[in-house]
């Protein structure tokens, strides 16, 4: 990428583009690679190969090693941000469809709003900051379905995404308290390299390997694997870290409004996923009030410092 001061017009765009798409769509693609490859395999060399890369370009850039404390501070962040929530992603897509997966996800400013006040001593949140949280509680609540009219989200599927976001947004505020280097993409690649090694060692243990019989491994599945891989961890991950640095954070912060609704086009369109009307109205809320905190205006930290992607994106998807 180019310097912040030669940053064009095009490459603003390039890189908005990334985050906005590649993440919106690791949601399916998680979905897509679930239906041939087993679930933690999938986590578990996404996230080795996306921190390999990572680590790799970091060293590149002049980055010094690290040290052990923070290879452990990585490990422990690898942990709670990928694995658990991750982890927890992913098999809530056994569950539910993309697209409302990606729409309860979008969650994430709430728990980070919430942590911060309540767990890191940030300012209690303002009445703009309060209606909006409120607002994204209501639109949970309807996702749910509590009238019980039409199909309803699968409980089960719905909570382990909360979950998924929770411990991203915790994971988040953590790293702001624990060493690790200097290099943004040094430090995220440790992140994720720990992580995938916790994945394939999962994997192992519960018999994923000995599952896996490559013939019945789909091209699909494959291609979702490779953009979950380029796509979601590696460039959009280096896309965001490019715009933090030439552009305001709450600009950048709006992929987390843009994201669920490229998720439920995908998923609709590409996915064949069926939304019911009470499951597109609790969207059109819980997105509502993402724009609502995503633009309330209060003294925090950078956004930076507070919301990590990958996984996006993949933040964690």
């Amino acid at each position: 990428m180019p310097s912040n001061s030669s940053a064009s017009r095009w490459q603003v765009i390039v890189a908005f583009a990334c985050i906005y798409f590649l993440w919106g769509g690791s949601f399916l693609a998680i979905r897509y690679s679930l239906e041939t490859i087993p679930t933690f395999m999938i986590s578990g060399i996404r996230f080795t190969c996306a921190g390999l890369i990572l680590i790799g370009l970091g060293w590149r850039s002049g980055a010094a090693r690290p040290s052990t404390s923070e290879w452990r501070a990585a490990a422990l962040l690898g942990f709670v941000m990928f694995f658990l929530a991750n982890g927890a992603l992913v098999i809530a897509e056994h569950l539910i469809p993309s697209g409302l997966a990606a729409t309860l996800y979008a969650t994430l400013p709430f728990w980070i709003a919430l942590l911060g006040w309540w767990w890191q001593g940030e300012a209690r949140p303002d009445r703009r900051m309060i209606g909006g949280l409120a607002l994204g509680f209501a639109g949970v609540v309807l996702m749910f379905n509590p009238f019980g009219q039409g199909a309803s989200l699968n409980p089960t599927g719905g909570l382990l995404v909360l979950f998924s976001a929770f411990s991203w947004g915790a994971g988040s505020l953590l790293s702001r308290r624990v060493p690790k280097p200097t290099s943004t993409l040094l430090a995220s690649g440790m992140n994720l390299f720990c992580a995938g090694i916790m994945f394939l060692v999962v994997s192992a243990i519960i018999g994923e390997w000995g599952q896996v019989k490559l013939s019945a491994v789909s091209l699909k599945s494959v291609l979702s694997l490779v953009y979950l891989i380029v796509g979601s961890s590696t460039l959009a991950f280096s896309a965001y870290m490019w715009l933090m640095n030439v552009t305001t954070p709450n600009r950048v912060a709006t992929y987390a409004y843009v994201n669920p609704v490229v998720a439920l086009i995908l998923g609709a369109w590409a996915g064949n996923e069926v939304l019911t009307t009470i499951e597109i109205i609790a969207a059109g809320v819980i997105i509502a009030a993402v724009i609502i905190l995503t633009t309330a205006r209060k003294p925090s930290p950078p956004l930076k410092q507070v919301i990590s992607p990958t996984l996006s994106t993949e933040h964690v998807t």
